[in-house]
């Protein structure tokens, strides 16, 4: 009896070793790739928002890249690979489009769900400045920075919508299910004088983001309002002017470049990343910007008489060109 036993326990030990042996030699996908969050970035080619597919595929996220150029796209590719922020190519989806077109931002998201399945993160970053007093600027720049600014944003979100609403959670992440982060600005929560193009459509887009962030946080999307005051991203070079263009030039290069007074791209990406995952409601960057956004909501007074006087004794004065043009 004792030899049977003997004999069954070494026939069960074998189908345990053969079975472990069996699990362990399966044909497996690439470790943890189920679970590596998508970020979709538009406006990824360049600026910040380079700065946060290095962010982001530093963490191991699989990125797709949105830009009109498909050579800006290549030359982000060929950056983050070199840098060793992303490790492999083939974690780089480059999609060129021009998303104030919304049949080309459905078309995009169509793509970039085809080839990966889901977007966990999307990151709207894509946008224009112009730069000038009201007297000098032609309604065009009105229209190209809605379209450009708020347009884009809106199309994108609205074309993803249903996917992001749809998608099952990530492992580990609490049952939320996916996030939205719309980079707006401080001039989307108090008006700057000579930045009245951008200021209307980023005050367009944080309306829009924090109605967002009402209706869906409950239903599993998480909304981020991004409004970062001075950054140096390199947007100022491509900024566009009217007005007396080489005074105009001169107070915004100088805001956008001063270390102290602009943050710096790295350091604004590290923590959207860090507000997103943790869900935060609104990120305003730079302490100046904070203290701006809070003395315009509790005395918008001052601030409206503060930028009065800036506007008057600072900036340069119209010169009725209604021109635009652009920088460099």
């Amino acid at each position: 009896m004792s030899t049977f036993n003997t004999a069954r326990a070494t026939q069960i030990t074998v189908a345990i070793s053969a079975l472990t042996a069996a699990w362990f030699l399966r044909p497996r996908r690439e470790s943890g790739s189920k679970h590596r969050p998508i970020v979709l970035i538009t406006g990824g080619a360049s600026g910040l928002g380079l700065e946060l597919a290095r962010v982001y595929g530093r963490s191991g996220a699989r990125l797709i890249l949105v830009s009109r150029s498909q050579d800006h796209l290549e030359e982000a590719r060929t950056s983050l690979l070199t840098a060793g922020d992303v490790q492999k190519p083939t974690d780089i989806l480059l999609l060129p489009a021009d998303l104030s077109d919304k049949a080309a931002a459905k078309q995009v998201i169509e793509l970039a769900i085809g080839h990966l399945e889901r977007i966990d993160v999307l990151i709207n970053c894509a946008g224009i400045i112009e730069v000038g007093p009201i007297e000098d600027q032609p309604l065009e720049a009105f229209e190209s920075a809605m379209k450009n600014n708020f347009f884009t944003a809106l199309y994108t979100t609205q074309a993803a919508l249903p996917y992001l609403l749809a998608q099952p959670s990530l492992e580990g992440r609490r049952g939320r299910r996916a996030s939205i982060v719309n980079i707006s600005s401080i001039g989307g929560k108090m008006a700057v004088p000579h930045l009245l193009p951008y200021t209307a459509s980023k005050f367009a887009l944080t309306g829009y983001s924090e109605g967002l962030h009402a209706e869906l946080r409950t239903k599993g999307v998480r909304v981020t309002t991004v409004c970062p005051g001075l950054m140096r991203t390199g947007s100022h070079v491509r900024a566009q002017f009217v007005g007396d263009i080489k005074k105009e030039e001169t107070w915004f290069d100088l805001g956008a470049t001063t270390p102290g007074v602009a943050a710096s791209v790295q350091h604004a990406a590290r923590i959207i990343r860090s507000a997103q995952r943790s869900g935060r409601f609104e990120l305003i960057i730079t302490p100046q910007a904070w203290l701006a956004a809070r003395v315009t909501g509790l005395a918008p007074g001052v601030t409206a008489v503060a930028s009065s006087l800036a506007n008057q004794f600072v900036l340069p004065a119209p010169i009725g060109n209604r021109t635009i043009q652009s920088h460099g």
